[in-house]
């Protein structure tokens, strides 16, 4: 089918989308082909590795804490060197968050260290930390990225990421949206048959091929928290086996708008054993046998991401990028494949703590609260999750003072709005500066505006110890002029 002539960027308009999307079926002259068997069963729901990779994370020891944000012989916290009371006292009085600008460098190096050897992509997930000038220095360090929405990939382009080395997931993107992925050149998941469609649509409308890769489901549990679980059959994200050829027969039916070259899957997030992504990737090269075996030219394997960290600061010794790259290394080399990784929380989440101030501490029956300035709307994996974070106090309190159990929480008017529950403190006098540890990902990017709390704003501390402010905080005034003229 001869693709429709490209609009401009100045031609564009949802409106005409949306007409073209409701009057003109893109599939209305193809007829859908019924599954057939010609691929060969597989067995779906993997279990662990008869002789898994030996790696750290099967370790039942620990080893000594070691993290950018640390508390020194004198008692007080330090990020990279640099005390964090001395950034309290410098900065606006309101709860921030604090970045190593250098952790955030080890964590690509080790990545990359890691992948040596494999013609890879380290494609960042922009949803775990959205901060444009963090943004601009992963690129810098010579990263991808992982998007899912359009201003996700309009920010990307605004970072200058090079769109070849960025993909596009979910499972609900929109046509306006694809149609600028396929104008920019950007890798693009099918998830299901409307989304197909749409990006045939998409296709026709910016006048260019664009580059699929099949997401498919492989139903493989990834023993986490049922919220951040993606790979399993009940998830709304990928397409089951049983359609595979569905999928491969539409997608012949459309060389002028379609050309795959890759199979993709995520299994979740904060996934602790890599066994669980070899289970995955044996699925997946086998799949990718299969589809080579019809002619296509499939030359990328996504893994995705999800390697999780120590939220609890326990000494843990848990999988590094090399163990998770490992355990998939010879596969991809036996089938001459380009490796995507797609990476966030592990790149991101450990660079940063938030840092709140103690408003006051008070006692309800049998329950201690610290009551601090920073609040769920701020950080809310803890209410939507149930998620833990290590918390500290930033200063020594004065010798002697008690330690009690208390429920660290905010001042939104709910009942989820805990930071924590149930921490060993000793008891902070009003004023003290208290952290939630590993905020870098799925916290500012989740931070609302809920009782009118106003987004926080960012610092970091840059490789010369210095501090630098990284994001404007949220003002009133931000917020009432959307208002105006109305």
């Amino acid at each position: 089918m001869a693709a429709t002539q490209p609009l401009s960027h100045s031609q564009f308009h949802p409106k005409t989308l949306l007409t073209r999307s409701l009057n003109q079926n893109p599939f209305s002259h193809v007829p859908f082909l019924p599954l057939r068997s010609c691929l060969k069963p597989l067995t779906l729901r993997a279990v662990l590795s008869q002789n898994p990779t030996k790696t750290s994370a099967q370790n039942p020891e620990t080893s000594p804490f070691n993290h950018c944000f640390r508390k020194s012989s004198d008692g007080f916290l330090y990020c990279e060197g640099v005390k964090v009371q001395d950034v309290m006292d410098s900065v606006e009085r309101r709860p921030f968050y604090l970045y190593s600008k250098p952790q955030i460098t080890r964590n690509v190096e080790a990545y990359k260290e890691a992948l040596e050897g494999l013609s890879s992509i380290i494609g960042y997930a922009i949803k775990a930390n959205n901060n444009l000038k963090i943004l601009e220095h992963l690129r810098r360090l010579g990263c991808g990225a992982v998007l899912v929405s359009g201003n996700e990939l309009r920010l990307a382009l605004r970072a200058g990421f090079d769109p070849t080395r960025c993909i596009f997931n979910g499972n609900g993107k929109l046509l306006e949206d694809l149609v600028l992925a396929a104008q920019e050149g950007v890798f693009v998941n099918v998830d299901s048959e409307f989304d197909l469609e749409n990006i045939v649509a998409a296709a026709r409308i910016a006048g260019k091929k664009v580059n699929v890769l099949l997401r498919i489901n492989p139903d493989v549990d990834p023993q986490v928290h049922p919220y951040v679980a993606t790979g399993n059959k009940n998830s709304k994200f990928g397409i089951r086996n049983e359609k595979l050829q569905w999928f491969l027969d539409a997608v012949k039916a459309h060389p002028e708008e379609l050309k795959l070259v890759g199979a993709h899957c995520h299994l979740g997030s904060t996934i602790t054993k890599v066994d669980i992504f070899r289970d995955a990737a044996v699925l997946m090269v086998n799949y990718i046998d299969e589809i080579r075996a019809q002619g296509f030219e499939v030359n990328y394997l996504n893994i995705g991401g999800g390697l999780g960290i120590d939220y609890y600061h326990a000494g843990a010794v848990l999988p590094t990028p090399r163990d998770l790259i490992n355990t998939v290394r010879e596969l991809v080399l036996s089938r001459s494949l380009n490796l995507i990784i797609e990476p966030g929380r592990s790149l991101i989440a450990n660079t940063c703590c938030l840092v709140n101030r103690v408003t006051g501490v008070k006692t309800n029956g049998t329950k201690n609260f610290v009551v601090i300035d920073g609040s769920m709307a701020e950080l809310i994996r803890p209410s939507l999750y149930d998620a833990y974070q290590h918390i500290e106090l930033v200063s020594p309190t004065p010798p002697g003072t008690e330690v009690s159990t208390f429920d660290v929480v905010g001042p939104v008017c709910e009942s989820a709005d805990f930071l924590g529950k149930e921490r060993e403190l000793p008891t902070p006098p009003k004023g003290a500066g208290l952290v939630v540890h590993d905020a870098g990902a799925y916290c500012m990017s989740m931070a609302s505006t809920y009782n009118l709390k106003m987004r926080p704003p960012e610092y970091w501390v840059k490789e010369d110890g210095s501090l630098a402010k990284i994001r404007h905080g949220e003002t009133f005034e931000d917020h009432v002029r959307f208002f105006e003229g109305l």
